[in-house]
């Protein structure tokens, strides 16, 4: 998928994204199916049908086909354009699986919002999160992650010009504060600032970040590398960034370790190649 990827027109795919929000898509694949394989041309001699299809062998034998989850809107990471999933974690996850010997990805990912993702993978409806999602004690209670491919921070976003100009988290009380729901945003307004500001929910960051452009939400909270996105295509920018020192990994099944550890084992062979650089500087510029 990736080679077909094509450049795009950020502000475009703002603009178009947030009047309807990001539509979810809730066809609830069958996970871990195994491909179909066919007979070694040098078999054991059985009379086996040489008409199965073999397009999925490998010479490491059968893969287990894995279903990604995610939640687009979340620039640069995941983000519709044109009817088409792409994004840093869509090329990342892509690479990483690449690298494994047992598994490949389904061609359709799941789309969802982001605090229905943590269930489905529970419920097996996709078999790994692929959405920027933060490691975090309370969410490996749910689910185990991978080892970390990506760190960031949070920043506070507000509008270009405007007349809220906070330098800490402190000078946000009193205002009107934005979150996605189920993000470390969310969770930062929440435990740092509770009831000293008048906190509204969004399903996604674009919806919010329309709102703030209007002047009806007084700032965002979001993590740095979105807030740096939306501050480039947008009537927005960074009023400052606090260090959190998050770390996001591929989310999987508790029971899944045979995944995790591939998973893992892929993601350090992507960043010791030239490729992590390569997508790195395709989605971030750096």
């Amino acid at each position: 998928m990736r080679d077909q990827q094509r450049r795009f027109d950020r502000r475009e795919y703002l603009t178009l994204a947030g009047g309807a929000g990001v539509a979810t898509t809730i066809g609830l694949a069958g996970c871990l199916e195994d491909a179909e394989t066919g007979d070694d041309d040098e078999g054991n001699g059985d009379d086996a049908d040489d008409g199965v299809d073999d397009a999925d062998d490998t010479d490491d034998g059968e893969l287990e086909t894995i279903v990604a989850g995610t939640n687009p809107g979340f620039e640069p990471f995941q983000m519709n354009v044109d009817g088409e999933l792409v994004g840093f974690d869509v090329d990342l996850l892509e690479a990483v699986v690449a690298e494994t010997d047992g598994y490949e990805l389904a061609d359709d990912w799941e789309e969802l919002e982001f605090d229905s993702l943590i269930p489905a993978l529970e419920n097996e409806n996709i078999d790994v999160i692929a959405a920027a999602m933060t490691i975090t004690e309370e969410r490996e209670e749910s689910i185990s992650f991978t080892e970390s491919y990506y760190s960031a921070d949070q920043s506070v976003l507000v509008q270009s010009g405007g007349d809220v100009d906070p330098d800490e988290l402190e000078d946000l009380e009193g205002l009107e504060v934005g979150a996605q729901s189920g993000t470390t945003g969310e969770g930062i307004v929440e435990d740092e600032l509770g009831d000293d500001v008048d906190y509204t929910s969004y399903d996604n960051y674009v919806l919010a970040v329309e709102e703030l452009e209007r002047g009806t939400l007084d700032a965002i909270v979001i993590d740095e590398p979105v807030a740096e996105s939306f501050a480039d295509d947008r009537d927005v920018e960074v009023a400052f960034t606090f260090e959190t020192g998050e770390e996001y990994g591929f989310g999987v099944r508790q029971d899944d370790d045979d995944l995790q550890e591939a998973l893992s084992e892929g993601i350090a062979a992507v960043e010791e190649s030239s490729e992590y650089d390569e997508i790195t500087q395709e989605w971030f510029g750096e």
